[in-house]
């Protein structure tokens, strides 16, 4: 029996997929302050001018403030934590743990639209036309434009982040939270510059309402397929990835075919597009060294960490 330690150069290659990109934190950290400041804007412009709109579109704001808070946050303690020996393979999730509770943010951002929204239906207020507009407007443009930040971070993360064989798609998840909490936003404020001039043009005032309960199903749909995502790598549930049929193929291809058997195989991710794996072979070869499955491995360079152990069968000829 034989037991391999992980080489030292790869392991290099995934501490920097663990420690996050330098692009996406600083792109997450500007939308976070532009998202503040706009917040603060509203609260205050809604408590000088009255206008209940105006206010309550701060505090919606506030929510995804500290949403995209926390997704830099995990940047900053994922880049300081990432030489610390006591992660054992790194602090990449960190940043999934951000997003899984960025996605859970969502939910709330979705059920106090669904309950405003009913609120507004059963009992419905005097809308504020023009100061509802204005805010709406506000805020699709600060929605956009931080949409265009985080978008260019996300290119810049992924073309420094594939690994030159890794034909693999991979999301960074914190990136997206961040991402999908300003598309949120946007799509908010779309939904309501509509309903808004459907009620200020033609007195249809139940579009406002209707369209948040809208916008209230797809933020849910989002947060959910975040949370499954984000979730999924929480759990190691990576055993249906296709790197794991590439790694079964490598092992089946191995010199002296037919003598090897794979018998054990654990697969998890380390970082954005970057796998480990355990696995144990039978074999009746008795010159296979871990070194050599390591090296028939080393074409997927998005495996960055292999422990192999060999048992030999002693009954071979």
């Amino acid at each position: 029996m034989s037991n391999g330690q992980h080489d030292i150069s790869r392991w290099t290659h995934a501490h920097r997929f663990a420690a996050g990109n330098a692009a996406a934190e600083r792109g997450t950290r500007l939308v976070m302050w532009i998202t503040i400041a706009t917040m603060l804007l509203e609260i205050v412009a809604g408590w000088w001018f009255n206008s209940m709109a105006v206010l309550a579109d701060g505090w919606h704001m506030s929510s995804h403030a500290l949403a995209i808070g926390l997704s830099a946050f995990a940047y900053g303690a994922a880049r300081k934590y990432a030489s610390d020996p006591s992660f054992a393979f790194g602090t990449w999730k960190i940043e999934i743990l951000a997003g899984y509770t960025s996605a859970i943010f969502l939910l709330g951002v979705a059920g106090m639209m669904v309950f405003g929204s009913l609120e507004r239906l059963w009992s419905p207020q005097t809308i504020h036309y023009p100061e509802a507009m204005a805010v709406a407007t506000l805020g699709l443009a600060v929605n956009l434009i931080c949409a265009l930040i985080l978008g260019q971070a996300h290119d810049h993360h992924h073309h420094d982040h594939a690994p030159g064989h890794d034909h693999h798609h991979h999301d960074d998840l914190n990136l997206k939270s961040a991402y999908i909490h300003v598309i949120t936003d946007a799509l908010t404020s779309v939904l309501a510059i509509a309903a808004l001039a459907g009620g200020w043009f033609y007195g249809w005032d139940w579009l406002d309402p209707a369209t948040g309960l809208v916008g209230a199903v797809l933020v849910g749909l989002w947060a959910k397929n975040l949370i499954l995502q984000t979730g999924r790598v929480l759990l190691d549930r990576e055993m249906d990835h296709p790197v794991v049929e590439e790694i079964r193929e490598v092992i089946a291809q191995l010199p002296a075919a037919g003598q090897t058997q794979l018998t054990d195989l654990h697969v998890w991710r380390v970082g954005t597009g970057a796998y480990a794996c355990a696995l144990s072979v039978l074999t009746h070869d008795a010159e296979l060294s871990p070194p050599d499955i390591r090296q028939a491995l080393a074409i997927h360079e998005e495996i960055v960490h292999v422990t192999v152990e060999i048992v030999r069968c002693d009954e071979c000829p």
